[in-house]
């Protein structure tokens, strides 16, 4: 018999694989616990159902990642320092763990529109960060929302590729060259 910890992190893994390969629509709770080796009732002592479960795993782990984005750029002085670690950082969670980043990154579609403002939220960190370095002049004055999305894209259709196995090379190993890129398409 494993501890109620161990059961409830078998249960998150499994099912995070299965969404990624196989979508939220297309896993079952059936699914989900033969593929962990465990009887679907033992499932719902930790989630009510795979919705609670997607959305548990999906919030929990953005707002985590979104604390993390906070805590790494509030250490650096500069934005161009600020953006080099949020990129780095995005290219690091990528490369430790990409069932997880493909299941935020895929999943985000069904998840988004029930983050509320009071959630922490990489997006929003990263808007903060170009907004705030936009008011000291750092980069030039603009619309802090089109410069998020920008980096974003920059950054998350790298690794879109990388999902779909359009890319073999690390993220990380990619990482000043996404800086960069950002660095240009913010400097102007």
């Amino acid at each position: 018999m494993r501890p109620k910890n161990q059961t409830k992190e078998l249960i998150a893994r499994t099912a995070l694989r299965l969404f990624v390969d196989q979508g939220i629509d297309g896993t079952t709770i059936r699914d989900i616990a033969a593929a962990a080796g465990i009887a679907e009732g033992t499932l719902y002592r930790h989630y009510p159902g795979k919705d609670a479960l997607a959305w548990d795993l999906f919030i929990s782990n953005y707002t985590a990642f979104a604390l993390e984005l906070h805590r790494i750029q509030a250490g650096q002085a500069t934005l161009r320092a600020k953006l080099d670690a949020m990129v780095r950082q995005f290219c690091a969670f990528f490369d430790d763990d990409p069932i997880l980043f493909s299941y935020l990154l895929l999943a985000q579609h069904g998840q988004l529109q029930k983050v509320t403002p009071e959630m922490a939220n990489p997006v929003e960190v990263v808007r903060q960060v170009l907004a705030a370095g936009m008011d000291r002049g750092e980069i030039p004055a603009g619309d802090p929302d089109v410069a998020a999305a920008m980096v974003l894209g920059i950054v998350l259709q790298v690794a879109i590729f990388k999902i779909y196995q359009r890319l073999t090379q690390s993220l990380t190993s990619l990482a000043e060259v996404l800086v960069e890129a950002c660095w240009r398409v913010l400097a102007g």
